[in-house]
């Protein structure tokens, strides 16, 4: 544990990963308190006024918008959108807070669950080979035929907007690689000694599977697993701009992106003028990411042991 968390610390690209990653988890923990809600519904993005327009950092809330949260019981305790504000009058700040928790939700569910169902069906396809081998290769095989994002696309329009949906179709479409690493490593470790010797000693082909194959060729998965998750984070943010994804006014970066397609721009003479409304939830999609892969290669670097000279 103490040389894990010395070659964790010391190493400088580590350490910016882990940095990143606590920024956005400091964020996600103190998004109620950093961005207090104005609704019921916490995601509900808060207005700041209802010009078409963008708005530059530090424009202050229209009175008439205050007025009707004043009606409403909610009381306002900022009165300025410290980014500015997207068409429509979004308040950048407030979506790009808790859109950090959308974006760990995004992630951390759709990866977990994808890397569960590929656990499950690479390791029994590994272990049993024959048919069973087969059938679930060509059943992940048809999966991988299809484009991811198209297919996440077509199957979230199908199911209908919303957050939930668009999980259920990165899930749907995400488990096959997983399932490929853990058959390619179990393949090759399930000829070992010691499974050998738990299969001489009765030990139940479940019990081998979950005490001794896993725990000895899991890494592959986990260090893809932590890169998927920015990859599955930017995908979602695609759905959104895409008009698939999270629904009208949702903390999401991703829609925050999409209100901003007509103002990247700028106006004509005046180029860049409305910079601040992809530049923020860009600069917080990259950095998101970035961290989850320096991450996975801290992982990568620490867990495999012919990286760490053992082997």
């Amino acid at each position: 544990m103490k040389r894990t968390l010395r070659k964790l610390f010391s190493n400088v690209t580590s350490l910016i990963g882990i940095l990143l990653l606590l920024f956005f988890v400091v964020i996600a923990i103190f998004a109620p308190v950093i961005a207090p809600p104005l609704s019921d519904d916490p995601y509900n993005t808060p207005r700041m006024s209802w010009d078409i327009n963008p708005q530059p950092p530090g424009f202050p809330m229209s009175d008439n918008i205050r007025f009707i949260y004043d009606t409403m019981g909610k009381k306002v305790k900022w009165n300025k959108a410290i980014f500015g504000t997207e068409g429509g009058g979004y308040d950048i700040f407030y979506a790009l807070v808790w859109g950090t928790r959308t974006a760990f939700k995004i992630g951390i569910i759709t990866v977990a669950s994808s890397m569960l169902i590929g656990l499950f069906i690479g390791s029994i396809s590994a272990y049993f080979g024959g048919w069973v081998d087969e059938v679930l290769m060509r059943i992940t095989d048809i999966f991988l035929s299809f484009p991811f994002l198209v297919a996440a696309m077509v199957l979230t329009t199908i199911l209908g907007k919303g957050l939930d949906k668009v999980m259920i179709a990165l899930i749907t479409f995400g488990w096959m690689g997983y399932a490929r690493v853990i058959r390619g490593s179990i393949l090759s470790a399930k000829e070992e000694t010691y499974v050998m010797a738990a299969k001489a000693l009765g030990i139940k082909d479940g019990r081998i599977i979950w005490r001794h194959l896993l725990p000895n060729t899991i890494f592959p998965v986990l260090v893809q697993g932590s890169m998927n998750i920015g990859s599955m984070v930017i995908t979602a943010a695609a759905l959104s701009f895409l008009g698939v994804g999270a629904p009208m006014g949702y903390a999401d970066w991703g829609q925050m992106v999409s209100f901003a397609r007509n103002w990247i721009i700028g106006a004509p003479g005046h180029a860049g003028q409305y910079w601040y409304t992809v530049f923020y939830p860009g600069i917080f999609i990259v950095l998101f990411v970035l961290a989850w892969n320096l991450i996975g290669d801290t992982l990568r670097d620490i867990l495999d042991p012919r990286l760490r000279g053992e082997l």
